[in-house]
């Protein structure tokens, strides 16, 4: 047989070899290996490839490697600032990742590696994960080291491991999801769902999205005939559990009229339409490596083929949240992400033995790493800051970790260039989360005092008895310039250009002609202007 041994010396001598023949085509006809073997146990599985663990570490390497590149993103930016303002929740998400910035700059000060640290952590364990999720599924050593290559060369992981922000922890949290119930499907074991409450209540301290994974999750186990697997008290002790995390978010939502409700109602109204729907679709084909489509896609008909209610649930979650995530969220392609870690797995394991036969798995690992890197630069910081503008289209990431130490500088020189009796009765005001985090962390060797947004939580940082006279306002790019100047101008009697925001790379992220304006004359009582300025999204 053609190269079966090279491949065997290659991956640890794994012994499953069929004599299957077919190119690509065949990775998606129906076939015996497509199913998993029944009723393994303990003992028949496979032992876990410690080869799973290079490959990690190998991601890890990658993210810390380019972990200095460019700067801190818009969102880390605001994060350190939340970090600040530690509360039971936030606008836009729990408590987690505001902790672990707050953490971060306990140990490591104002560092952007030391901040990327904890993404790229979150990188490995997803690695892990995924090598764990092909062996809990049936899979030899040569199914855990594909799976393993395959999670960690997926582009969109590459993107979200490399900031430090809610979506590295989410995936994590969906694929230690994923395995607890691939075990629950395999043991039929409830004892589980104990360990599944601690990880969606942990899940939902950073991010809500891993509770419509866990519904999707139970709706599809039910209606694959697994009730019983839910009629149990450790389901309801894993359910209870899980409830328990959310109570202080709950309780900061209904103290701030439901905040996060709201700003989910204005995303939806931003991103929606039937464009954005066909956008969402078609951009789940870029979250992994496009030579791992066939992989992930054989992945969803080995766990609905499965004949284990919790392996086909994961299946029907994958269908279901495809089809909410569409009609809710339009562009926000990235919400799935998670799913494709145990997709991959599952596919892995089914086609385990065709990887076997001659030089197949070389040749789609080749594959894999070419469709990967050509990737990279649209993910990754490997270029020159000022040669990445046409990446924005893409993912805009990138483009908006550039320029902040100029904007903070031209904020600066705006803010000083002021008298002192006008600096003194003014305050200054961002329109968005980015530059107020920009201005409150970079911004201390400058002389500004505390910029105060007036998106998202930034707003109620404010303190109440706060009444000036006069406001320097920051104004977004080029696209609301004209806008948002008339904008203010129904609160100002006077709005005047202090200064125009560039950056020396040239990009034309949101900051690019953006304005600074001295907003003097209020036309109402502060109060009432400042509640009016108010904007979630």
């Amino acid at each position: 047989m053609e190269g079966t041994g090279s491949d065997s010396a290659l991956l640890g001598g794994a012994t499953s070899t069929p004599s299957g023949r077919g190119g690509v085509a065949s990775l998606l006809a129906p076939s015996t290996m497509l199913m998993p073997a029944a009723g393994r146990g303990e003992a028949s599985r496979a032992r876990f490839d410690r080869r799973v663990i290079v490959v990690a570490l190998t991601l890890f390497s990658v993210l810390m490697a380019f972990s200095a590149r460019y700067g801190f993103h818009r969102d880390e930016l605001y994060f350190l600032d939340s970090a600040r303002h530690l509360q039971a929740s936030y606008v836009d998400q729990p408590v987690f990742t505001p902790l672990i910035a707050r953490l971060s700059l306990a140990l490591f000060g104002l560092s952007l590696v030391g901040l990327h640290l904890w993404a790229a952590l979150a990188g490995f364990g997803t690695v892990i994960l995924g090598g764990l999720l092909a062996r809990e599924l049936g899979g030899g050593q040569r199914a855990q080291l594909m799976a393993a290559i395959g999670v960690a060369t997926m582009p969109a992981l590459l993107a979200a491991d490399h900031l430090t922000g809610p979506t590295a922890f989410d995936v994590l949290a969906w694929s230690g999801l994923a395995l607890i119930a691939v075990r629950i499907g395999r043991t039929g074991d409830p004892r589980w769902w104990l360990a599944g409450g601690a990880v969606v209540g942990l899940g939902l301290t950073n991010k809500h999205s891993i509770a419509f994974l866990a519904l999707a999750l139970i709706i599809g186990t039910v209606l694959s005939g697994g009730w019983r697997l839910m009629c149990n008290r450790w389901f309801v002790a894993g359910a209870v559990l899980a409830s328990v995390f959310t109570i202080p978010d709950l309780v900061w939502q209904a103290g701030h009229g439901w905040a996060t409700v709201t700003m989910t109602r204005n995303l939806n109204v931003e991103n929606g339409g039937a464009g954005r729907i066909a956008n969402f679709v078609v951009g789940q084909v870029i979250m992994a490596s496009l030579a791992l489509v066939p992989v992930w896609a054989t992945g969803v008909r080995f766990l609905w083929r499965s004949g284990r209610p919790a392996w086909k649930g994961l299946a029907w979650a994958y269908a279901l949240l495809l089809v909410f995530f569409a009609l809710t969220t339009g562009s926000k392609i990235y919400y799935l992400l998670g799913a494709y870690v145990y997709l991959l797995a599952a596919g892995a394991v089914a086609l385990e033995g065709w990887l076997a036969v001659g030089h197949r798995l070389r040749k789609l690992l080749a594959a894999t790493a070419l469709t990967t890197v050509a990737a990279v630069p649209l993910v990754l910081p490997v270029l020159p800051a000022d040669d990445i503008g046409w990446t924005y289209g893409v993912n805009q990431a990138l483009a908006e970790s550039v320029g902040w130490p100029g904007f903070v500088g031209t904020v600066a020189a705006a803010w000083h260039g002021l008298p002192a009796a006008t600096r003194a009765r003014s305050v200054l005001i961002a329109q968005n989360y980015g530059e107020a985090g920009a201005i409150n962390e970079l911004g201390h060797s400058s002389g500004l005092p505390v910029v105060f947004g007036d998106q998202n939580s930034g707003w109620w940082w404010m303190p109440a008895g706060m009444r000036p006279d006069a406001v320097v306002a920051i104004a977004p790019g080029p696209g609301d310039v004209t806008g948002f100047r008339g904008y203010l101008l129904g609160f100002f009697s006077s709005v005047r250009t202090l200064a125009t925001v560039a950056n020396d790379a040239g990009l034309h992220n949101q900051e690019w002609g953006g304005h600074i304006y001295l907003c003097t004359g209020l036309r109402h009582s502060w109060p009432s202007v400042w509640q009016a300025l108010r904007h979630y999204g």
